[in-house]
């Protein structure tokens, strides 16, 4: 044990110097800059020699994790990279929190509108390899959304732009029972002020699901019992392109264009089966589905004067669109009789919103003000068409409307070795949702103000402490709202939103101890009022068992969450002390596992349990290992034991173990990747949830082992030259003082 607390402060202190010496080094490049300046009128390429890489790095208010080249994350999704993250943990139901609270999806700063599976699929279309970082940011303050559960993950795409042209050509092949490649083509450049860079790419991604739920339906005397079971094969074709160009207008000015497209092609095969008492039924077909996602952005970043005051101003649009289309026969032994199970559904979804922000650095005082506004509209069209036994459809529309007006300000102070920041967020919140299955349209208006609050005390240089308070407002999705049931349903099944669900009102608390940019321990309490949670429920009046998935709502959910990341550096034990020293310059070349333990407890006012409360653990390590011949070993592991986990009881743990192995060859500009997912083929759900008249007991399990090959080749201009056109625009930092 002591020799471990040894090997920590090492790593500490030698990263401390190596980030002084750094420190140093960039004030001689400054100062050697100025001089140039005075004696030219362009801003000149930067030649970056001997750089550093740092693949995570904890602050007071965020922690960044870079993905691009890190071998662990790069290979395959966004969707597999983001749920590989520190403190990232995926629930039964499928959704992702950040240390146990809900979180929020940005992409490159612009909140995300899809939601559910939607959502999922369009980040599974999003190759890893082309994120350049994640931000997990914990509390956020009043420049971001209110609208932001308690958390956000942040995925910033890669945006270096080099002089010449320059391209690299990635391909993923996966091997389970399918065999499929997904190629991939980046190429990137600079022309004069013009920097510009094009990603294209198709997946083609095959795999199974198999679910089996065992139901009591409770309101029935006596009580029913149904034992189900679906088996399906989904194909997921998509192919994605997107474009992204940075015009310097002045030495203190840019332009940046973004387009981003996505065409999908899906399919799904299924057979389900239904028995229970005098129950024999056999439902089969297969789902098609075509998707397009198109977003714009136009953004203009101006420095207006010296001490670094910014003006920012983006215009955001996006429109998405799918046309689910299902063709089922079912068949019911019993009676002998067979039924019939199609629907159409055509979805439109377009969101738009323009937002400004100033910053107001006043150097002297060691104080900041941010401030900025945002006006957002977004509108949701979905019809379906259903026949269930009858030619005769069921039709089903749903509108749903949502207009939001926002303005913010936020002030920083720092006085000794405290930074202060208090903001303030005003939201104006129009909802309207129309279906024609009700007479009146529901209305919701909302006017509030959102406080946040936070401080940092710096102990030393290299460890602080903080703390936070933010209120926020989740506004239901229109996944948990639609009546369209997406076609997922037959005689015993049913699936569908609920249009009464309420915003649900958050207060986050957060403390949080940072040391030496790679250690965090904190603990977070979120008291949320009209929590919307997914259930299983049963109809107490119906006469035959039906299972209907939808939301419900709880008055209060409240949750307390704490967590641990720290490193083991392996070098010491391995190679010496001062073998360490010279290898903790460069995370790419150390040997270390890297830790992170969250606990969850959740409380539900005026909800009995029908089984004891339970907290639960995660676990998770990620290992770096440099073999011989330069080949570098990944390794990822988790494991989330049996517990409670929200209103769902866990009975088995959730684990998964993945590895790979990499090697650089040509200089590095060939990279080939050998990886295998989920070794053991142990990743699966088994899980309790105690719904209105109903208890289910679930099991999912997808054919998550699988194996890849990845190669990479990057061509072209590839000396390390970077345009230095980035104004930085840190004012969402919940840290104090001056904007950096």
């Amino acid at each position: 044990m002591k020799s471990l607390l040894l090997a920590l402060v090492l790593l500490m202190g030698s990263f401390s110097f190596a980030q002084e010496s750094k420190t140093k080094s960039e004030n001689s490049e400054i100062q050697k800059d100025t001089v140039k300046k005075k004696k030219i009128t362009t801003l000149d390429e930067v030649k970056i020699t001997n750089q550093k890489k740092k693949f995570i790095k904890i602050d007071s208010d965020k922690t960044t994790v870079a993905v691009k080249d890190n071998a662990m994350l790069n290979s395959g999704t966004s969707l597999e990279a983001v749920k590989k993250l520190p403190g990232v943990i995926t629930s039964p139901t499928g959704s992702i929190t950040l240390n146990g609270k809900g979180v929020s999806i940005y992409i490159d700063g612009a909140p995300s509108t899809l939601s559910g599976t939607d959502l999922q699929n369009y980040l599974n279309s999003l190759p890893a390899n082309a994120i350049e970082k994640v931000e997990l940011i914990y509390n956020p303050g009043a420049a971001y959304d209110a609208n932001a559960s308690g958390s956000i993950i942040n995925i910033v795409t890669s945006s270096k732009k080099l002089k010449g042209i320059n391209a690299s050509f990635n391909i993923n092949y996966n091997f389970n029972k399918y065999q499929k490649p997904s190629p991939q083509i980046l190429l990137n450049g600079k022309e004069k002020n013009l920097s510009w860079q094009t990603m294209f790419g198709f997946n083609y991604i095959d795999s199974e699901s198999r679910t089996t739920t065992n139901q009591i339906f409770t309101a029935f005397n006596p009580v029913k019992l149904l034992n189900q079971e679906n088996f399906s094969v989904n194909t997921n074709r998509n192919f994605y392109f997107r474009v992204g160009t940075n015009y310097k207008l002045t030495k203190k000015s840019n332009l940046l264009f973004n387009y981003n497209g996505n065409y999908a092609n899906d399919r799904s095969v299924f057979n389900a089966t239904t028995l229970g008492d005098n129950i024999d039924y056999l439902n089969k077909g297969i789902t098609k589905a075509k998707n397009n996602n198109h977003e714009l952005s136009l953004q203009y970043k101006v420095k207006l004067d010296t001490i670094g005051s910014t003006f920012d101003v983006t215009a955001f649009g996006n429109h998405f669109d799918k046309k689910p289309i299902t063709n089922s026969n079912a068949t019911e032994n019993v009676s002998n009789t067979n039924s019939f199970n199609n629907g159409n559904i055509d979805f439109k979804l377009d969101n738009y919103y323009m937002k400004y922000d100033f910053t107001f650095p006043f150097e002297k005082s060691k104080f900041s003000i941010s401030t900025g506004g945002k006006f957002n509209g977004l509108q949701v069209k979905d019809n379906g068409s259903y026949f269930l036994n009858s030619a005769i459809p069921n039709n089903i529309t749903f509108d749903y409307k949502e207009d939001n007006l926002a303005f913010y300000a936020e002030a920083r102070k720092k006085i000794k070795k405290f930074s202060f920041t208090a903001g303030l967020r005003f939201e104006n919140f129009n909802v309207e949702r129309i279906t024609n299955t009700l007479s009146d349209k529901i209305k919701f208006k909302n006017n509030n103000f959102f406080p946040n609050l936070s401080a940092i005390y710096e102990i030393n240089d290299n460890v602080n402490i903080s703390s936070s308070y933010s209120k926020k407002i989740n506004q239901p999705n229109y996944n948990n709202l639609d009546p369209n049931n997406s076609s997922n349903f037959d005689q015993y099944n049913t699936s569908q939103g609920n249009l009464f669900l309420n915003p649900t009102f958050l207060d986050n608390y957060e403390f949080k101890i940072s040391a030496f940019q790679f250690v965090q321990i904190g603990m977070n309490y979120t008291a949320s009022k009209d929590n919307n949670l997914f259930v299983y429920s049963a109809d107490a009046n119906a006469t035959t068992p039906v299972s209907n998935q939808t939301f419900q709502q709880f008055e209060h959910f409240n949750t307390f969450s704490a967590y641990l990341n720290f490193p083991i550096p392996l070098d010491y034990f391995f190679k010496g002390k001062e073998e360490f020293k010279n290898r903790m310059a460069d995370m790419d070349k150390m040997n270390y596992i890297f830790f992170n333990i969250n606990y969850i407890k959740s409380d539900i006012k005026g909800y009995s349990f029908p089984y004891s409360n339970k907290p639960i653990w995660n676990y998770a390590a990620q290992a770096q290992i440099i073999l011989p011949w330069g080949i570098k070993n990944s390794m990822t592991y988790y494991i989330l034991p049996s517990g409670n986990w929200q209103i769902y009881k866990v009975t088995k743990p959730i684990q998964q173990f993945d590895i790979s192995f990499n090697k650089d060859f040509m200089n590095k500009n060939l990279k080939i990747g050998l990886h295998c997912f989920d070794v053991f083929n142990s990743n699966e759900v088994n899980a309790l949830i105690a719904g209105q008249n109903l208890e289910s007991t679930f099991r999912q399990k997808q054919d998550s082992r699988t194996f890849r090959i990845s190669l990479t080749y990057n061509f072209g201009n590839l000396k390390l030259k970077t345009e230095n056109t980035d104004i930085q625009t840190e004012k969402k930092q919940s840290g104090g003082g001056l904007v950096k």
